[in-house]
């Protein structure tokens, strides 16, 4: 494999990390986001799921987003029966969203972009040290 099979690799895993943050960070927003009528179901949890792939192009296998599922989890419910969304016992669906499974989540995926980008760096220097070499 040469250096920059592995530069393609790095940005495929790089670009699969950035879109797991969007869907995390698109979970932290909507954390809040209470049922608004009786029986109606909130906000539910997405969960970005990946996959190798075989890049016929470099031959070698690529990390690349395989789908996005929801989070069967149960609702959380909050007692509140003058909102709009309880139902006739006054309790609210809240979302299945948990703050610190997100910021857990985010933290893995920033780190692993990290560690692909260093990965691209090491790559670079590596070209451009074999460039310097044959001049």
């Amino acid at each position: 494999m040469d250096l920059s099979q592995s530069m393609k690799i790095s940005a495929a895993g790089m670009k699969a990390q950035s879109f797991r943050m969007r869907i995390i960070s698109e979970n932290i927003a909507n954390a809040n986001s209470n049922a608004t009528k009786p029986g109606e179901d909130p906000y539910r949890r997405k969960i970005v799921t990946f996959a190798n792939m075989i890049d016929d192009s470099v031959g070698v296998k690529r990390v690349r987003v395989k789908k996005v599922t929801v989070d069967k989890s149960d609702f959380g419910l909050s007692f509140d029966p003058g909102h709009p969304g309880a139902d006739e016992n006054g309790y609210v669906k809240k979302p299945n969203v948990n703050g610190l499974i997100e910021a857990m989540d985010m933290k893995q995926a920033q780190r692993s972009y990290e560690a692909n980008l260093n990965a691209v760096d090491v790559s670079k220097n590596m070209t451009m040290r074999t460039i310097d070499l044959l001049r």
